[in-house]
This record gives structure tokens, C-alpha cells and sequence, in this order.
């Protein structure tokens, strides 16, 4: 009887050949795909990994958003839902309102689904790494296995003078494969969960696409809303430019923001005062003062039958869908601490009014770029800076969730008055009480504030 030392371990050729396959694979898969480098193991510190990631992400969403483009159809269907609407300020504004709302939730869609891809990516990364800090050990494993496939074990009856040689590799082999069969079931595993990244990245990037050309054609409808609105504006064209010609002058002579509060509540009175006492032959003249003066006055009767703005706290949404990432009392890395809040936005988040409020002041300020001040009454005021655009001007009423201005479209140097350094878009709030800065974060819906805050 013809007995064989290995029949009693294992087929070598076939559990080689099996490996070999699956070796290959796992090769394969943590190759490069044709026409990209090898990425670099890593060596920075996890969080500088996960910010860089982060980063690329948005330079991701941005490029993807530029190709996003809506069809002239679809233009003509807004152009048309627009026409159809009621021509009048509060049918307007309220359609503006939806569509803010419509595009926050959208945006809020977007930045999930970035951070989403951002994270697989991450894991695709670690499985591949994993592959990776293997391969040297499953080659040399793999290449014995091979050599041993193509040497099968003699017949000891034939040539005893193997017997030997045999027991001992059927030991050794013994030893080897359990180690052998255990790293090809946790390579298997990987190869699965890199299966499954790869799938989870290709479903998140097809619903982030969805998300980008839904928020473009809302987009589009706000600015199709806000061009009617502009057509509804009571104020003349010649008042309008008056008005912020002499708003800029102000902001050239006010050297901090408290200052410029100040000189436009103050101006705001004095008009007040000099559309009252003006006499019947001077009313021609100081006609743009008394509209001004009228417009005030009844905004300010709008303002005091609203809620007042005390009363707000924990019930306040954030202007942009995006989080706090700065929160008043922080280092503002300029020697000093933040007197506000810092919103870190998607490119182009679209900023909305956090309550109802007359615009005091829209325009350009010092550092802080395009700055828009809200008047809430009672002496507390909204400032909002770092727009790459604002929608509204000087005395407009507006209201809680109104579209007000656009975050840049790019992603560039923050234009917020605290350096930030990841190039997202940074939106700076501050809020006041009687020209002093007070602590935002008791305002903000709890969900949103983002850890417990002191007022001030």
C-alpha cells in the first residue's frame, strides 16, 4: 500500500494556487486604477489627515458644482412659475422664504453628503493601507506554497529515504497553514469591505449630485425672486442711491464697527427730527429726508409689533446651513478674543435674516468686507460679514428666514475677521446690545449652539 506524508495535511497546489489567486486580487485592488499616482503612506497626524481629506472634499464639491449647469428648459419653467406669482411684497417675500428654506435644507444635504464621502474615502484608505503592510508577508508565504505545489510529496514506500524529510514537513506545514488560512480570511474580509466603500462612494456621489442640481435650480429661482422683489421696491432708484451714498460716508469716518451703530442710529434720528420741523416751502427740498424719515418710522412700528428680540433666546436658526466653529469669547489668534460667532458655509450658501429686522446699514466696512447690520429693535442688532454679496439695502424690512446675501462661490482665504486657514467660506456674526457685543450663542435653537454657553 502506497501511503502519501501529505494526504493527511493538505493539497499544496491547490491551496497554493487558491492563494495565488487570491493574492493577485488583493493586488489588484490596492493597485492604483490607471492614470493616478500611488498615494503616499501616510505620515502626518490623523487630524491633519482628516483636515487635508476634509479639504479636498470641498475642492471636490466646488469643481463639481461648476459643471453643474440647469437645462434652458428648466430656466424657462422658472421663468414662468416667477410670472405666474401674485405681484405683491408679501406674496413675494414669502415665495423667497420657502425657497431659502428649500435651499438651506439642500445645502444641509450637500455637506453631509460630503462629509460622508470624505469618511469613506478614509476607510478606503485604512483597508488599502492594511493590504498594503501585508503584502510582504503573504508573498513569502505565497512563494513557498508555489515552490511546494510544483515539488508534490514522494511515496514513502518508494523512497524511504524521504520519510524523513516528509514527517518534518508535514509538521511544519501543520504549523504553517492555520496561520496561513487565518491572514487569507481576514485578506478576504478586507477585499470585501474595500467592495463595499467602493459602492457606498459611487451611491454618495450620485446622491450629491442629485442634491447639487436641485440646489442650482433653486438657486436660480431665488435669484428670479429677489430680481421681482427689486421691481416691487417702493423707493426710488435716486432715494435709494442717496441713501447709501450717505451710509458709505458714514462707514468712511467711523473707525470700529460700535462707531458706525452709532452715527447710523443717530443720523437715522436726526432725519426724523428734521422731516418734523421742516415748513411747508422747505418740504420740497427735504423731500428725500422725509421718505427716508417715513420709512423708518414705519419700519420701526413693524419692528415693535413683532416679538421682541429678547425673547428669542433658543429659538433662533443659524443664518447659512454650516456649523459654529468660532464662538464668541475664543482666542481670535490676533492677541484677543472673538466678540462673535464664526459659520463655517459651503461655497455659495445663500444667508438668510436670523429674525425680523430693518436693514440699518448694507455695504462694505473695513476688514470686515461686505457687512450688513440688522436692527432687531430695542437696541440689539444683528451684524452679519464676510458675503461675497448682499441681496438687500439700506431701511428694507426684512423678515425671519429671508434671503439676504451669498457666501463666496470658491473656496478662498477667509474674509472674516479671524483667520481660519482651510479656505472654506467663513460668515462672521456678531450680536449687539445698545452698540456692545453680547454672546450669540443663548439666541441659537439648542441644537445648533453647539455646547453651553454664558450670556453676557
Amino acid at each position: 500500500m502506497i501511503f502519501e506524508a501529505s494526504k493527511a495535511v493538505f493539497h499544496p497546489r491547490r491551496l497554493g494556487l487558491t492563494c495565488t489567486a487570491l493574492f493577485a486580487f488583493a493586488l489588484w485592488c490596492t493597485s492604483p486604477a490607471r492614470g493616478q499616482e500611488t498615494p503616499p503612506a501616510p505620515t502626518a497626524p490623523a487630524a491633519e489627515s482628516l483636515d487635508a481629506r476634509r479639504v479636498q472634499s470641498l475642492k471636490e464639491l466646488e469643481d463639481l458644482t461648476s459643471q453643474i449647469s440647469l437645462s434652458s428648459e428648466r430656466v424657462s419653467a422658472l421663468d414662468n412659475e416667477i410670472a405666474g406669482l401674485k405681484k405683491d411684497q408679501t406674496t413675494i417675500t414669502a415665495a423667497l422664504i420657502q425657497s431659502a428654506q428649500t435651499e438651506k435644507k439642500l445645502t444641509q444635504d450637500i455637506a453631509g453628503f460630503t462629509n460622508k464621502l470624505a469618511d469613506l474615502r478614509g476607510q478606503e484608505d485604512s483597508v488599502r493601507t492594511s493590504l498594503r503592510q501585508r503584502r510582504g508577508a503573504l508573498a513569502e508565504v505565497l512563494a513557498a506554497l508555489q515552490r511546494m505545489g510544483l515539488s508534490p510529496p514522494p511515496a514513502l514506500l518508494v523512497r524511504p529515504d524521504d520519510a524523513l524529510a516528509s514527517v518534518r514537513s508535514a509538521v511544519l506545514l501543520g504549523a504553517v497553514v492555520p496561520e496561513m488560512r487565518q491572514q487569507t480570511e481576514v485578506l478576504i474580509a478586507d477585499l470585501k469591505e474595500l467592495d463595499r466603500v467602493k459602492n457606498s462612494i459611487a451611491e454618495e456621489q450620485t446622491r450629491l449630485t442629485a442634491a447639487l442640481s436641485s440646489q442650482a435650480e433653486e438657486k436660480k429661482r431665488l435669484d428670479l425672486l429677489l430680481a421681482e422683489k427689486q421691481k416691487l421696491q417702493t423707493t426710488s432708484e435716486e432715494t435709494r442711491m442717496a441713501e447709501q451714498a450717505r451710509s458709505e460716508e458714514l462707514a468712511k469716518r467711523a473707525t470700529s464697527l460700535r462707531d458706525l451703530i452709532a452715527s447710523l442710529e443717530k443720523d437715522m434720528q436726526e432725519v426724523q427730527k428734521a422731516a418734523s420741523a421742516a415748513s411747508a416751502q422747505e418740504q420740497q427740498k427735504l423731500q428725500a429726508s422725509q421718505q427716508r424719515a417715513d420709512d423708518f418710522a414705519a419700519n420701526q412700528n413693524r419692528l415693535s409689533a413683532q416679538v421682541n428680540f429678547a425673547s428669542l433666546k433658543s429659538h433662533l436658526a443659524l443664518p447659512a446651513a454650516g456649523k459654529l466653529v468660532k464662538h464668541f469669547g475664543d482666542d481670535d489668534g490676533l492677541g484677543g478674543v472673538l466678540q462673535g460667532d464664526t459659520l463655517e458655509t459651503l461655497p455659495g450658501a445663500t444667508i438668510t435674516a436670523p429674525m425680523d429686522a430693518v436693514v440699518l446699514y448694507a455695504g462694505a466696512f473695513r476688514s470686515y468686507g461686505q457687512l450688513l447690520i440688522l436692527d432687531a429693535g430695542n437696541g440689539y442688532h444683528v451684524v452679519l460679514a464676510g458675503m461675497k454679496k448682499i441681496n438687500v439695502s439700506q431701511n428694507q424690512f426684512v423678515l425671519a428666514g429671508e434671503p439676504v446675501g451669498v457666501m463666496n462661490e470658491q473656496l478662498v482665504a477667509s474674509t472674516a475677521p479671524v483667520p481660519m486657514g482651510n479656505g472654506a467660506p467663513m460668515l462672521y456674526i456678531e450680536f449687539r446690545k445698545d452698540t456692545k457685543p453680547i454672546n450669540p450663542a443663548p439666541w441659537w435653537a439648542d441644537r445648533l449652539a453647539g455646547r453651553t454657553a454664558n450670556d453676557t
